[in-house]
């Protein structure tokens, strides 16, 4: 058995130990669908939800670590149990906040702001 935070840590699922435990803090990770505390004992079998941004990851714990494991590792101690739904959020096109706009509409651009500027000044 190992702590929810330092096998979330070891797993490679946070960059480090103080991110996993600040989402399970925070509500964003649940073990068997209730929210959990850093400090709960996770074994094998286990059942872990943890929201990303928008996006809800699920994992079975198959085997506790005993320290961080390499990247390549990490499939025999977790299996990815992700809905392909959830996975789609992450291809969809963000909406940005910068609008284009057609040259010459709107706010001036640098340029055309010293023109006026030199126009004005006679």
């Amino acid at each position: 058995m190992a702590r929810l935070d330092k096998f979330l840590w070891s797993v490679r699922i946070f960059k480090t130990r103080s991110d996993a435990a600040e989402a399970c803090k925070s509500g964003k990770v649940h073990v068997f669908e209730a929210e959990s505390k850093p400090s709960r004992e996770v074994k094998t079998g286990d059942l872990i939800e943890v929201r990303k941004m928008n996006v809800r990851y699920k994992y079975r714990v198959k085997e506790i670590p005993t320290n961080r494991l390499p990247a390549k590792l990490v499939p025999d101690h977790i299996e990815d149990i992700t809905p392909e739904e959830e996975l789609a959020k992450l291809n969809v096109p963000k909406e940005s906040i910068f609008v284009s706009r057609d040259r010459g509409t709107g706010r001036p651009t640098k340029k055309e702001r010293r023109d006026l500027d030199n126009l004005l000044d006679f």
